[in-house]
């Protein structure tokens, strides 16, 4: 079948979908419950047109803009926006100055800067005096953290708002509204599956605007026919370039294939291993994820067996952070073989969830007195520290002194195992476990 174009005229065959779904009030704004949720502070400010110099800090296509023009069409203050891409100083000076005439007329003036870390320190300090003396509020987006990018003296005179990706329900939601609404694709009668929302909805990895275009493109390479638009997985395909609709990142199959891995490398199976780490690579799963689940992993089942482990999967994490797909791969092919071949213990494990349960079970035990700090005279006179013997000062660099409190004394939650270098740990708790007995009365 052939393809056609959507739109009707000219005008907004030239907008893109994330643009002409832009909200216009917070009533329609997605995401971002945190700060602009009823009752929330940066709800009431906007509502209440009392905003204050502040910074929005957050990924790509989260709704630092949007919320800016949420303000403009809000606020009885002019509204200038600025972009520091396009402008230097002497744009800065020239709106400054009619930052000034505006102020002396009794009309405030916000300040809308976009990518507000691609200025320089000459060009973020041009800023300072207007924003000291009222002349403007100034409203920054930046997608770098403020406290290395944005001067402190600015910094210091804004409130720093962080947003946060949007989830994957999130996501659906303005697909979904993207298909209904007037300004979408309400007449088109498009056909996609939930299964093709949620898989655009992963590949947008929290982006708005990637969702709204990837959507956009899909429905445009739809087949058309009487009944309206098809959405096929083949065409999500090439939108999505990753076979994304085979692998819900939420789903049962997720979570079928990270159990998969875990259970592979437990049961010291490199092949195996390799294989499902690949399954979700190839199904657009965040490699991130993965190495954060390989991380969790050198500390559960390998432990004090091979502790070399947890810096290797560490390692994994940051080589994937700076590599990226499709590079990282071998990375993680590289740390989920060697945690597959590492010899496995679950002593590590055993020991922090008994812990827990004791902790979620049984009453909040005092610090014992020897373990204390006595900073003052009062604690001091308290006893705080009294019978702390500090372990350098033997010759053995071991004291019999007990550390749990004396309900819990003689509890045991490390249980070594023999696997790998835990035999050497093995013996030397051993050891001191035996030295403490002998010296525990003198």
């Amino acid at each position: 079948m052939k393809q056609i174009s959507l739109f009707d005229d000219n005008r907004t065959q030239t907008v893109p979908l994330a643009s002409r779904l832009r909200p216009e009030g917070l009533e329609d704004f997605v995401g971002q419950e945190h700060l602009l949720g009823k009752g929330k502070m940066l709800r009431q400010l906007i509502e209440r047109d009392q905003v204050s110099s502040m910074i929005f800090w957050g990924p790509p296509g989260v709704g630092k803009t949007t919320l800016a023009g949420i303000i403009a069409g809000k606020t009885n203050a002019s509204f200038i926006n600025f972009s520091a891409v396009t402008s230097g100083i002497k744009e800065i000076k020239d709106v400054m100055k009619q930052a000034d005439e505006s102020r002396s007329l009794g009309i405030r003036t916000v300040l809308f800067v976009d990518e507000i870390h691609r200025f320089n320190k000459a060009q973020q300090d041009a800023f300072l005096p207007y924003v000291e003396r009222g002349s403007i509020t100034l409203i920054g987006a930046t997608t770098e953290n403020p406290s290395f990018e944005i001067n402190s003296a600015l910094l210091s005179r804004c409130q720093v708002f962080v947003l946060k990706a949007l989830s994957e329900a999130d996501i659906q939601k303005l697909l979904r509204h993207a298909l209904q609404s007037d300004k979408g694709f309400a007449y088109q009668n498009v056909h996609i599956t939930d299964t093709q929302i949620a898989a655009i909805a992963a590949f947008s990895n929290g982006d708005a605007r990637t969702a709204l275009n990837t959507l956009e493109m899909a429905v445009l390479n739809g087949e058309i026919s009487a009944d309206g638009i098809l959405v096929t997985d083949e065409g999500m395909e090439q939108c999505i370039t990753r076979k994304s609709l085979l692998y819900d990142k939420n789903g049962e199959e997720h979570y079928n294939l990270i159990s998969a891995l875990h259970k592979s490398m437990r049961n010291s199976d490199p092949d195996a291993a390799i294989y499902w780490m690949n399954r979700m690579l190839q199904g657009g799963e965040d490699p991130l994820y993965i190495a954060r689940r390989l991380i969790r992993f050198a500390s559960e089942d390998v432990g004090m067996a091979d502790s070399q482990a947890l810096q290797v999967a560490v390692a994994a994490y940051q080589a994937c952070h700076f590599n990226g797909m499709p590079e990282c791969d071998i990375n993680l092919t590289h740390v989920v073989t060697y945690l597959a071949m590492a010899p496995k213990s679950n002593a590590l494990y055993t020991a922090c969830e008994a812990s827990k349960a004791d902790i979620r079970n049984s009453r909040a035990e005092p610090v014992p007195l020897q373990l204390r700090n006595a900073p003052t005279k009062l604690m001091a006179d308290l006893e705080y520290g009294k019978g702390y013997e500090y372990a350098h000062d033997t010759e053995d660099k071991l004291t019999a002194m007990d550390c749990l409190p004396e309900a819990m004394a003689g509890t045991t939650y490390y249980h070594p195992t023999d696997q790998g270098n835990e035999m050497a740990v093995s013996e030397k708790l051993r050891a001191v476990k035996e030295w403490k007995r002998k010296h525990i009365n003198e």
